[in-house]
């Protein structure tokens, strides 16, 4: 009985880890990165840039060539469906908090590749980085 027990939960175990969702195939891949990466990725100009920041904080000052999407606009779904979702997005807010969600949203809804600016635009403003008004 004890052997008829070990190998059922064994075949079980089995059946539940083979059918387990694999990621591997997912295309989509939010990579958290540094000022100094986010600023090579500005220079190659191979990236859209999004600031998720309201439109306050984004007028007091942001990255050069970023485009305001507030993520908490009651329509954020429908202004992120804007940005192309086959070529790579980096997006930053204030800190990290706000580009965190965004991109784990972005990342379900299809987006092919993802950067967040580790610290947002305090750690962009902390390492010397410049902004626009």
């Amino acid at each position: 009985m004890k052997i008829k027990t070990i190998l059922t939960i064994t075949l079980l175990s089995l059946l539940f880890f083979n059918c387990k969702e694999n990621n591997s195939g997912d295309t989509a891949a939010v990579k958290l990165i540094t000022v100094e990466e986010m600023d090579s990725l500005l220079e190659m100009e191979k990236v859209q840039l999004v600031d998720v920041r309201t439109p306050e904080e984004y007028a007091e000052g942001h990255i050069e060539g970023a485009i305001n999407i507030n993520f908490s606009d009651e329509n954020f779904e429908t202004l992120i469906s804007t940005v192309d979702k086959s070529k790579p997005v980096a997006v930053y807010c204030g800190r990290g908090g706000r580009s965190g969600k965004c991109s784990a949203y972005m990342k379900k809804a299809g987006f092919t590749k993802i950067y967040d600016l580790d610290g947002g635009i305090i750690e962009w403003k902390y390492k010397g980085k410049k902004t626009v008004k």
